[in-house]
């Protein structure tokens, strides 16, 4: 396809929207559908009372891939005001005893983790030695690669690594930090980026301890406003490169026809907020929507390169239960990222993702404290908190709702998890101060963004579920159709989902390069048209 063709985009969440800024910039003329009123998919916000909360992703790591994305596109990510997090991260374990923090230099971490067992702080170091040297090669290689061919991987050093990357393969994150740590708590936190993958420690490959040189050594930032800064930011870097934006609606289908003996995309069908449809001719399409609802929804059934019995065999990252609260005075007890960790680590993951599944009791979670960073989060003297409680990807779990209005299942999980929090972090009225409440289950995410099976990431980092393992960017069936977003390759998260943008500009390009493209994309003299 050539430069000044029409693709459309099917979903503006931040893989939609990046991947539409990257292919107008090289000239194509982009319209990005998304079925929301507004764009950001799961990085999306909701106000109430002063208090405005970011409904999804809150960490804020590998920003040298944030710095390229926006590089690329001629711009800086200077714009998005960005604050050192110090402690990065607070952790607090079941059974007492002091939280600890997790700091912005390494040396206090190594200090940290010598005080809660002896010869650990050097061994801190020789992980995240490896860490390092493992996220160097993967972002060489394997992170910015389509896997279209598999001749530029056969290089001296990857072909030099191949007996290391084989064990990180077949081992898992769980074995691999037992190596080095053997203090319980000390092994969860080496653990617990597992769930950054929607996967478990012992599920996911260990070649992912790369993800504790992101948040130990890297640390871990935050931009003031939220995260829908970032959203805003490539919204209007895409507008500004001439994508045309349709908020409202909700594709309902990929339109095919035969082409010779293959088929071929040429545009979608769609309808607006009013029940009206549409047709939008186009000369490709990119699905950046759950890639199950794309594959099994989208697509009559002989098109399928992802059937249902496809699904039927893979592992569905974690569902959530969101809590949005607004509180009446200070919370200095919770860090800006605070983690809690049940004693029964292997127990609470089984939970989620043996069978038959439930919901953990205690639960692990996770809490945001966004207002110890920003003020503009909550009225001045109250605080803003987001949390995560990992459960079991099943929209039978029910929805939320606003002041205990959602699905009893949903509200009575938040009761439990708010006594939870005030009992971990030593604040015994916290129920008594929430002024603002909001939550959020699996159903809504299976309504919202017909995730799979209601899952708040995408399918779970496995080995079976990794590198060219994972979803493919392009249909094997159909001409002209392919896929961004957390649900193909490379996988979860922001930095994931910018990366996956990137690859798929390389796809449709036939680029086969594995590490990023130059800085900045030559802006095609077709850029801009629409």
């Amino acid at each position: 396809m050539e430069p000044g063709g029409r693709i459309s985009v099917i979903g503006g969440g931040i893989a939609g929207l990046a991947s539409a800024a990257l292919l107008a910039r090289d000239g194509y003329r982009v319209t990005v559908l998304e079925k929301q009123a507004d764009v950001g998919g799961r990085a999306g916000s909701w106000e109430r009372d002063g208090f405005r909360f970011d409904t999804g992703p809150s960490w804020y790591l590998m920003p040298e891939v944030f710095d390229h994305f926006f590089r690329l596109l001629g711009t800086s990510a200077e714009q998005l005001d960005l604050s050192v997090l110090d402690p990065g991260y607070r952790v607090f374990f079941e059974g007492g005893g002091p939280a600890v923090d997790l700091r912005r230099e390494r040396r206090l971490n190594e200090e940290l983790f010598e005080s809660l067992e002896p010869g650990a702080g050097a061994r801190l170091s020789a992980y995240l030695d490896s860490a390092e040297e493992t996220y160097g090669l993967a972002k060489k290689y394997f992170l910015y690669t389509s896997f279209a061919s598999f001749r530029p991987l056969l290089t001296r050093e990857v072909l030099r690594g191949a007996p290391k990357l084989g064990r990180l393969l077949l081992e898992s994150l769980d074995t691999w930090a037992g190596r080095f740590v053997t203090d319980p708590r000390l092994r969860q936190i080496l653990g617990y980026p597992a769930v950054f993958l929607g996967s478990a420690p012992k599920l996911a490959p260990s070649m992912y301890h790369l993800m504790s040189h992101l948040d130990l050594d890297d640390g871990v930032l935050y931009p003031q406003g939220g995260f829908t800064r970032i959203i805003g930011a490539i919204r209007a870097l895409a507008e500004d490169h001439g994508v045309r934006i349709v908020t409202g609606a909700e594709v309902d289908g990929i339109l095919t026809e035969r082409a010779g003996t293959r088929a071929r995309a040429f545009g979608v069908s769609y309808r607006d907020g009013g029940g009206g449809s549409h047709v939008l001719a186009a000369d490709a399409v990119v699905s950046a929507a759950d890639l199950h609802h794309t594959e099994t929804a989208l697509l009559p059934r002989e098109l399928q390169s992802y059937p249902e019995r496809y699904w039927r065999r893979r592992v569905p990252g974690p569902g959530a239960m969101l809590l949005m609260l607004g509180v009446d005075g200070r919370l200095p007890e919770l860090a800006h990222h605070s983690l809690m960790f049940t004693a029964d680590w292997d127990a609470n993951f089984a939970a989620i993702f043996g069978q038959p599944t439930r919901v953990p009791d205690p639960a692990s979670v996770y809490v945001c404290r966004p207002s110890a960073t920003d003020p503009s989060v909550a009225p001045a003297g109250q605080e803003n908190l987001f949390v995560l409680v990992p459960v079991p990807a099943d929209p039978a779990l029910g929805g939320g709702g606003i002041d205990g209005g959602g699905d009893p299942r949903v509200e009575e999980v938040a009761d439990r998890v708010i006594a939870q929090i005030a009992r971990w972090a030593g604040i015994p009225d916290l129920a008594n101060r929430i002024r603002v409440r909001r939550t959020v289950g699996p159903a809504d995410f299976a309504r919202d963004f017909n995730s799979w099976q209601g899952g708040v990431l995408g399918p779970a980092h496995t080995l079976r579920q990794s590198a060219f393992l994972r979803g493919s960017n392009k249909s094997r069936k159909v001409d002209g159709l392919f896929y961004a977003g957390g649900s193909t390759i490379p996988g979860i998260g922001l930095p994931m989902c910018l990366i996956s943008a990137e690859i798929l500009l390389k796809r449709v390009r036939g680029d086969l390069t594995t590490a990023a493209l130059p800085e900045p994309l030559p802006a095609s003299s077709g850029a801009g048209l629409r």
